[in-house]
């Protein structure tokens, strides 16, 4: 019997008060027609009514994708427990979703995302919850912030801190999904799932056995429907004994603004002189400068920003292939995308399961991570994941407290001050009008990655700008490195908001960073030269 509807009729069987979790990376796997459908069941009949939902990472996004937004109205949600939430430019009003969480119309958490996943694959085997380190001393413990985005859910704890054979942990207990809604290319009349068109497979398989396991209702929009039995059985990757409902949408996005690349899934790869290398100015130099702390053979995880340039520095520096670029939505290798496709990568060696791609960065089985920040603090911490005065501006925390819970190096980018006026000529850097707003600040406004536990964990962390390089040395936030045309004193001891350490010996970074031609033999490894 064809388990075929229509996106309605698989609205309609979503009861209230269900607990919902979404498989969906921004526009990437988005179940977006299934999302819109409940969305206006809602608006005609005021159901299904008061339902948690659950994003591991973000359901669509504010450039064309509207996900959760769909959701967004007065009664529809209780609780949203998110790793991620859609966000874009501070000039754009926020999402809807934004605004409910910030008037505290609905309780709201930020998870990281690779703990949800555990959360739901804890649901499956009917275990009682996570016992993990993931979030100590940042904004997940409950001794900070418990993972809560507002007073509603600072009222309703997630998430405890206990004692377990002689150490401290966190705990968060198991979440039962009532509903999964997944996405995948191809479903067969019996709901095999295959993947061939998407970029990733997120969580989709986890998802649908969290739901199933808990006598729930596992939904999945596809893009075709095959006969049955005609699919090849190691392509499938959510079994049809797991799925009760397929919604067929033959117009589906690949991912946010891209109809079909077959690159993306990694049905054709693409020529290497195909790829748009970064124009040169300010942001390139420091993408070649974090570049620069890399070693041949490394395996690399990075994140948007700065550092999702930095692939595209080794290509254009005859060097592509060198380091292995790995990124939680699961590709390996290949090149990460940029702008609407981040989180796909062209020419990948393999797609991995996001949940298992979790496991390998929450024990650190990768070299080096590559990512931004919005504020250092003076202990070395880092905020990445709030900015109150546009919180829509970041998607908070999406996986990176479980990538830097034990990462054994780490490098984080960004500009030294917001919004400061840069040019580079002649080799140098010149500030031709300073911020306004300080960056290095004496205690971040949320902290994501705590720089006390990083020193105290040994962990090797940088923090590459424009104007400087800075270690956290001893607990101290250390100037190692000048850029050339900037004065110690005026342009970067002055501009913090608390007393920078200084390095004995003070280096001028590299001058044939700041030079628009390719750096050839002077690309080199910083750590390699120390």
């Amino acid at each position: 019997m064809s388990k075929v509807t229509s996106a309605a009729n698989a609205a309609r069987a979503i009861k209230d008060g269900a607990v919902v979790a979404v498989n969906s990376s921004s526009g990437l796997c988005c179940p977006d027609l299934v999302l819109k459908a409940l969305g206006e069941r809602y608006r005609d009949e005021r159901h299904p009514a008061g339902l948690t939902m659950v994003h591991p990472i973000a359901a669509g996004d504010m450039f064309g994708t509207k996900g959760i937004d769909h959701l967004a109205q007065d009664g529809m949600i209780d609780t949203i427990i998110g790793g991620s939430y859609p966000s874009g430019p501070s000039s754009s009003e926020p999402p809807l979703i934004w605004q409910m969480l910030g008037q505290d119309r609905i309780a709201a958490y930020n998870v990281p995302s690779g703990i949800i996943f555990d959360i739901l694959r804890e649901a499956a085997g009917h275990r009682p919850g996570v016992i993990t380190k993931v979030g100590l001393e940042t904004f997940v413990d409950p001794d900070l912030d418990g993972c809560a985005m507002n007073g509603r859910a600072r009222a309703r704890p997630i998430v405890r801190k206990i004692e377990f054979e002689g150490d401290e942990w966190l705990y968060f207990p198991s979440i039962k999904p009532d509903v999964a809604i997944i996405r995948a290319t191809t479903a067969d009349e019996r709901g095999n799932l295959t993947f061939e068109h998407e970029g990733a497979y997120l969580g989709a398989m986890e998802l649908a056995l969290a739901a199933h396991n808990c006598g729930g209702l596992v939904i999945a929009q596809v893009k075709h429907v095959a006969q049955a039995g005609t699919l090849r059985p190691h392509d499938v990757r959510v079994p049809g004994v797991l799925v009760n409902m397929i919604v067929e949408d033959p117009d589906q996005m690949q991912t946010t603004a891209t109809s079909y690349d077959p690159a993306i899934s990694g049905e054709l790869f693409r020529p290497l002189d195909t790829f748009r290398l970064p124009a040169f100015d300010a942001a390139k130099t420091m993408a070649r400068r974090v570049a620069m702390e890399l070693q041949r053979g490394w395996v690399v995880n990075i994140g948007f920003g700065i550092s999702a340039n930095v692939p595209r520095i080794f290509l254009e520096e005859g060097r592509h292939g060198e380091v292995t670029w790995v990124i939680e939505q699961g590709a390996v290798g290949g090149i990460p995308l940029l702008d609407f496709k981040f989180g796909c990568s062209a020419n990948a060696e393999a797609f991995v399961a996001s949940p298992h791609q979790f496991t390998y960065f929450q024990a650190a089985g990768f070299d080096a991570s590559l990512l931004s920040f919005l504020q250092i603090g003076a202990d070395g911490s880092v905020n990445v994941s709030k900015l109150s005065a546009r919180p829509h501006v970041t998607a908070g925390a999406g996986g990176f407290v479980d990538i830097t819970s034990r990462a054994r190096k780490i490098v984080f980018s960004g500009y030294f001050n917001a919004g400061a006026k840069l040019s580079v000529n002649n080799g140098k850097l010149s500030i031709d009008k300073e911020g306004k707003a300080a960056k290095l600040v004496p205690s971040v406004e949320q902290v994501s990655f705590s720089g006390k536990r990083a020193t105290a964990q040994g962990q090797d962390v940088t923090y590459v700008t424009e104007r400087c390089v800075l270690r956290l040395i001893d607990g101290k936030v250390t100037v190692t490195e000048i850029a050339p045309g900037i004065d110690l004193n005026r342009d970067i001891l002055d501009q913090a908001a608390f007393p920078l350490a200084v390095a004995d010996t003070v280096r001028p970074m590299s001058g044939h960073l700041f030079m628009p031609d390719r750096m050839d033999g002077n690309f080199r490894p910083a750590v390699a030269a120390e």
